[in-house]
């Protein structure tokens, strides 16, 4: 194995921190012929939805190579492994008829996973909602929790006995504002009003999940959210970063911790929708208390007064009712264009700390698509080893400022079908190429399995 390249600076990683990697099923699993389909199948059927035009196949062919996924898991050291279930892949209509090849596919990685002591973390609801859902509303529609629901009881029935920390969401922003506002995210839609009902039952399906899930004995089950610091570069920009805010960020925060939906959110929105589609019991059913909190963190939103020059509304979109407003990332940034900023780890935890007090938090996602270069078998990533480095020493101040973390998972194992930006994004500490699904660990998996050996040589330190 080639060595890795690393930082001088190195972070001590905390014995009681629970190190691990994070996939999404839509984004690595390939094998689509043996499941449903699903609504990123059908947007990346729409002509430029993906940048590169790439479909669900191969992607990183994990249900065919899970065993030797396993293994890697194995090789790298880490002490937990976030992974989430195909919805089309265990109900292939939404609901119904349980698909018992797909169940038997999640058992094997279960058991492969505690079979070489890692902990399983399961996500029921990685964006892959069911096309027949979709072509009977979708989420914005209450049916849709219903089924939801329905399903994590499904799942929970056959994995519950050996998972202990599950997510009901990941990422509800994205699905109810990038899927249905902006429509750079399946289902592709640009209708303000339909966002705001998907993101209130995304948060319906979820609380009825909770009850699912408790009713099957789960200890740990939790909701993953990408809570973003919102920051405003002038004093004309302020009116824009809270509406920002309220959508990004409090529009779940606030329901999750029995608060409801916020009242300058509704005012903001009177133009769009009345929000009757919070009913009696709702904030209840979504209050249910939390096990944990998962916060996926990548950037800070920087919001400038005024719409953008270029007539690229987009990602103004994202944010239905607000007022004009464009978002400028300062220098150094990532691929994707994203703002490199450790120090907002710390902020974003403590946002998630003063919302939801008391409730143990981890770090679900965190990475970065940057330059890599390849060299023979080696794959040299210094960008993202340094990238990961600053943010867990992010993470280790946040402990220290008694903020209650408890974990950390890299984004992501592998390299994968990065959504609308299919394969030109690459987040994996492990390269895969889309026509080559040889596993070969870049340097900053070897930087992370070095720390991960460190601290188990030295567990006390």
């Amino acid at each position: 194995m080639v060595e890795a390249r690393v930082p001088t600076d190195e972070v001590t990683l905390p014995p009681d921190l629970e190190i691990g990697v994070a996939t999404s099923s839509w984004q690595i699993e390939g094998a689509s012929a043996s499941r449903g389909r699903c609504i990123w199948d059908d947007f990346a059927g729409q002509p430029g939805a993906i940048v590169d035009g790439c479909r669900a196949d191969p992607a990183a062919r994990h249900v065919e190579r899970v065993e030797e996924d396993l293994d890697l898991l194995g090789w790298l050291g880490v002490d937990a492994y976030r992974f989430s279930v195909s919805w089309p892949r265990v109900l292939p209509e939404g609901s119904g008829v349980v698909s018992g090849p797909g169940l038997d596919f999640y058992d094997r990685l279960v058991d492969g996973l505690l079979a070489r002591g890692i902990a399983p973390a399961a996500t029921l609801y990685h964006w892959d909602l069911p096309s027949v859902l979709q072509e009977r509303g979708g989420w914005p529609e209450r049916d849709t929790a219903a089924r939801f629901a329905d399903y994590a009881g499904v799942v929970a029935d056959r994995l519950g006995d050996r998972v202990q920390r599950w997510a009901t969401l990941n990422e509800p922003w994205c699905a109810a504002f990038l899927g249905h506002a902006s429509g750079v995210h399946a289902p592709g839609w640009r209708d303000g009003a339909a966002a705001y009902r998907a993101a209130h039952h995304l948060l319906l399906g979820h609380g009825w999940a909770m009850e699912q899930l408790r009713s099957r004995g789960v200890r740990e089950p939790g909701i993953v959210l990408n809570l973003i610091p919102v920051l405003a570069e002038t004093e004309s920009a302020v009116p824009a970063a809270r509406f920002v805010d309220a959508v990004q960020n409090r529009l779940f925060l606030d329901p999750l911790g029995g608060r409801g939906v916020p009242a300058d959110l509704i005012e903001g929105t009177r133009a769009l929708t009345d929000w009757s589609f919070v009913r009696p019991g709702d904030e209840a059913a979504i209050a249910a208390p939390l096990a944990w909190l998962g916060e996926n963190y990548y950037s800070v939103t920087r919001v400038a007064a005024g719409a953008r020059t270029d007539g690229d509304d987009r990602e103004a979109a994202g944010f239905p009712g607000a007022p004009p407003l464009r978002f400028a990332p300062r220098p150094p940034v990532t691929d994707m264009g994203w703002e490199i900023v450790p120090d907002g780890l710390v902020t974003a935890l403590r946002m998630a700390e003063a919302a939801l007090p008391g409730v143990p938090l981890w770090v679900t996602e965190n990475g970065a698509a940057v330059a890599e270069t390849v060299d023979g078998s080696a794959v040299h990533d210094p960008q993202r080893t340094a990238y990961l480095q600053a943010h867990l020493a992010a993470v280790v101040r946040a402990r220290a400022e008694g903020l209650p973390v408890r974990g950390y998972y890299a984004w992501s194992l592998l390299d994968n079908l990065e959504w609308a930006w299919g394969w030109t994004a690459r987040f994996g500490l492990v390269r895969v190429d889309e026509d080559d699904p040889t596993r070969r660990p870049k340097d900053s998996a070897l930087w992370l399995r070095a720390r991960l050996a460190e601290r188990q040589r030295h567990p006390a330190a």
